[in-house]
């Protein structure tokens, strides 16, 4: 638990901080509620609420008990959660408090320790949409405010291509279902891939879990993932993908090559690059040269290397994410013969990253994670795992 310095001028008492909210207009907004055990942080992250009049405060709680109880009477779009706490902790509460009646997305606020990168990503794993981390003393500024209310913003509206416009979005409970933009005949130009390229962001790692448990033991096509991440957070994050799927995974290296089965993940500092080596043979280069989406690392410089490197025999698979990274790189991709795949709004923390590439005409499957996963063994002719089936 990172317990703030920088106090705002006026603090409430704890009750006044740990109850529901009632605001005119809540309704119209997207609706927030804070969970975490320091009073402080509760004071400055509601400020911070209250600051954006597209968002309102439903609640706040000092602990998961408190939070759930609150959601059953409360509904709320988002939820603050900090998984150190007294009592059940964030962790164990996130199953019960993403089933409450409103269906909340999930940004979890977590440390930089070790322990605290993997209880956040085995959060994300289990469901959480995004993390934001927790900064140190002094550090709730201006710039942590305005990453926050994006965060916040893009997960409410669950759009999250034009997050950070000045207008406020429509909030998530008044969405209306977003047509796939699929182009079917694009998949008829792939050959058998020879590499299999994966970009996500947030609510990607929940995503990327269930695609993942539909590959067979036996499926050799190696996986390069762009997953927008702390760097701190990748060797954990390596583990868990290992664990999803039962096979090794690596971070990025310069010249590692790309074998049969190998799943080799870009590094939290740089862009993965895969190029053709002059025997034939694909491996990874590390580039830290600014991308076009600002992210870092990022999806756009990975499909257009694949593009380069292995033309129409790349696929794609673009996950939940907020932003508009991956569109320039599909282009490339598209443009060499290569497919894209993307995750569907309905699955979608945020359907910004697929959403955009499927909006610029440039994929040929818009469907659930699950789904993906099986036309991505389709495409290798193989059958999904059975044993997935019934996760």
């Amino acid at each position: 638990m990172n317990r703030a310095a920088a106090l705002p001028p006026r603090t409430p008492d704890a009750a006044s901080m740990d109850r529901p909210f009632a605001h005119p207009g809540a309704a119209a907004a997207i609706r927030v509620m804070i969970v975490d055990d320091s009073l402080t942080v509760r004071t400055i992250f509601k400020r911070m609420v209250d600051s954006d009049p597209a968002l309102v405060i439903a609640g706040t709680a000092s602990s998961a008990e408190g939070a759930i109880a609150q959601l059953q009477q409360t509904p709320a779009d988002v939820v603050l959660l900090d998984l150190e706490m007294p009592g059940i902790g964030g962790l164990d509460a996130l199953p019960a408090i993403l089933a409450t009646p409103g269906k909340p997305q999930v940004l979890v606020v977590s440390s930089l320790t070790v322990d605290g990168a993997e209880h956040t990503l085995s959060a994300l794993q289990m469901g959480a949409a995004d993390t934001l981390l927790k900064p140190r003393p002094g550090g709730f500024n201006e710039d942590y405010r305005a990453a926050l209310l994006g965060k916040v913003r893009a997960l409410g509206s669950r759009g999250g291509a034009a997050a950070g416009a000045a207008e406020a979005p429509a909030p998530r409970h008044a969405e209306t279902p977003t047509p796939s933009f699929a182009r079917p005949g694009l998949a008829r130009r792939l050959r058998r891939a020879e590499v299999i390229a994966i970009g996500a962001s947030t609510g990607g790692i929940h995503a990327l879990g269930l695609m993942l448990r539909r590959l067979a033991p036996d499926f050799e096509v190696p996986l390069v993932i762009t997953q927008h991440l702390p760097a701190s957070f990748m060797p954990v994050f390596a583990r868990q993908i290992e664990a999803a799927c039962g096979r090794p995974a690596d971070i990025a290296a310069e010249g590692l090559m790309l074998t049969p089965g190998r799943i080799v993940i870009a590094p939290g500092h740089g862009h993965v690059i895969v190029k053709r080596k002059s025997s034939g043979g694909l491996m990874t280069r590390i580039s830290t040269e600014p991308a076009v989406s600002g992210c870092q690392p990022s999806v756009d410089p990975m499909l257009a290397s694949i593009a380069e490197a292995c033309g129409d025999r790349a696929l794609a698979v673009i996950l939940s994410g907020m932003g508009r990274d991956g569109v320039s790189g599909a282009a490339v991709l598209a443009e060499a013969g290569g497919t894209i795949y993307a995750q569907d709004a309905d699955s979608s923390a945020v359907w910004g990253m697929p959403g955009a590439v499927a909006r610029a005409g440039l994929v040929s499957l818009v469907a659930p994670p699950q789904a993906l996963g099986d036309a991505l063994m389709a495409q290798v002719g193989a059958a999904a795992a059975p044993a997935a089936a019934a996760r």
